[in-house]
């Protein structure tokens, strides 16, 4: 009996998988996972969690990180069981439901074009650093029109692309943090009297400064700075080997994010004491200001630049691949199964690119209403495809039976004990958003916005009843 039931749960593969090409190698599945992990929101936004838990933000990271690394084995569980571009909307869809897939599908696409709107929006701001009488709108258009020929070109394209993108943020904190050792062992005062000192921990208000609150609330800063770590899921259904690099990628998760975000902001905050740390400059450019390089802020300019075209790149990459799985599962139009001669979904990723043009007219003529209620939603939808990762993870495990399970090559450690945990952790991070003035909107949003997915099903499920009934 028992030998029947995990013979017909194996994963069965599924007719989009031959479409796509499997063009991505090792190389560029591991960058593209270093590069998920960091964002602008590293470099400009860390004062933010910094001047709400002080030191203590060490701990927050590391809590954050170990329930996104848990999330990622989840995600990983079933992305080697059944490598697929659709990532968790096929998995929802076909561990949990025809409901699950949609809503999971929908909100990551939506999600990722407030994503991608709002970097490519600012990325004119960056530009007009360097060049002031350049309009915002140009700035955006091009970008837009290159990063859509780009995805265009093929997922060898974008995987080299997204390589050298990834690689630049790397090497800027590999960089900083490298200066800022040296910073701190051959105590290097910087112009405005600071000698670099590990004590520095502790010498200004003791390590919980702002107390175990400040901690606490910072938890929220924290997991979203991780957004669009799960791309590594997505890449999946284009992998050369997926069932080594995935793996690979998702286990490294976990040092990345020891080195980019506690490493350098440890490294920060003895270079530059927490406290001192105003928020008019990024702290990585008081980093170089303390070593006397004064094209730090030129350096990090275009850094942040290529970090926001990262963003953009990633996020029209994978609304292309989950438009084109939507379509697979009747979720979407079957226009968005059409490939090109590379194996690209070209309707897909022209489709985003062109919802985008919209989303990027909205920002530019309505800057504060539209910037601020659409990446309420962005923010929210995070936390609803990781919590759908984990129930979706529970219900993979309940469907494929406790043989099979013993039989994966590639597990989530702790099993259910640690799915409840992120969701908990996941529960517990939109209780703190609802307590911070700043952050509670997003909780409103957020749920007229899963209204909004859930109507909209019920509405494709009966006009697709009537299409039948019809014939």
């Amino acid at each position: 009996m028992n030998t029947t039931k995990t013979q017909t749960t194996v994963a069965d593969p599924t007719p989009h998988v031959t479409g796509l090409h499997r063009d991505l190698r090792n190389r560029h599945i591991q960058m593209i996972a270093l590069g998920g992990a960091i964002g602008t929101g590293l470099f400009y936004g860390s004062h933010s969690s910094l001047s709400l838990a002080g030191p203590a933000i060490l701990l927050t990271y590391l809590v954050g990180g170990l329930t996104i690394y848990l999330v990622m084995r989840a995600l990983g569980e079933m992305s080697v069981d059944s490598p697929v571009a659709g990532a968790f909307s096929y998995y929802a869809y076909k561990n949990w439901s025809d409901r699950a897939g949609f809503v999971s599908g929908w909100n990551y696409w939506f999600n990722y074009i407030f994503v991608a709107m709002a970097e490519l929006s600012v990325v004119g701001v960056y530009i007009n650093y360097w060049f002031p009488s350049v309009p915002h709108w140009l700035t955006a258009a091009f970008f837009l029109v290159f990063i859509t020929g780009v995805n265009l070109m093929g997922v060898r394209a974008f995987g080299e692309f997204e390589f050298w993108f990834a690689a630049i943020k790397v090497f800027a904190i590999i960089g900083m943090i490298v200066l800022g050792l040296w910073l701190i062992i051959f105590q290097v005062t910087s112009p405005n009297g600071v000698t670099p000192s590990v004590s520095h921990l502790v010498d200004h208000g003791g390590f919980f400064a702002q107390g175990a609150k400040g901690a606490v609330l910072a938890f929220v800063v924290v997991m979203f700075s991780f957004g669009g770590i799960e791309l590594i899921g997505i890449t999946a259904g284009e992998a050369e080997h997926p069932e080594k690099s995935i793996p690979h990628a998702i286990n490294s998760v976990i040092w990345r994010i020891l080195l980019f975000y506690i490493g350098a902001l440890a490294i920060i905050m003895c270079v530059v004491p927490w406290d001192f740390i105003d928020g008019n400059s990024s702290p990585f450019v008081q980093i170089f200001d303390s070593a006397g390089i004064k094209i730090a802020a030129h350096i990090l300019n275009f850094v942040v630049i290529t970090a926001a075209l990262s963003v953009y790149n990633s996020g029209l990459y994978s609304n292309g691949r989950m438009l084109y799985a939507l379509a697979e599962q009747g979720n979407a139009p079957k226009a968005f199964l059409r490939l090109s001669k590379r194996g690209t979904p070209v309707i897909g990723v022209i489709a985003s690119s062109a919802i985008t043009v919209i989303a990027v007219v909205i920002v530019l003529c309505f800057p504060d209403f539209a910037f601020n209620y659409l990446m309420s939603v962005a923010l929210m939808a995070g936390l609803i495809n990781w919590t759908m990762v984990m129930i979706t993870q529970i219900k993979f495990r309940k469907r494929i039976g406790a043989q099979r399970a013993k039989e994966l090559s590639f597990k989530l450690p702790g099993g259910i004990i640690s799915s409840i945990f992120v969701l908990l952790m996941m529960a517990a991070c939109t209780i703190l958003m609802l307590v911070q003035e700043s952050y509670r909107m997003s909780v409103a949003i957020g749920t007229i916005w899963l209204a909004v997915l859930l109507i909209a099903y019920e509405i494709k499920k009966r006009s697709s009843k009537k299409i039948v009934a019809h014939n």
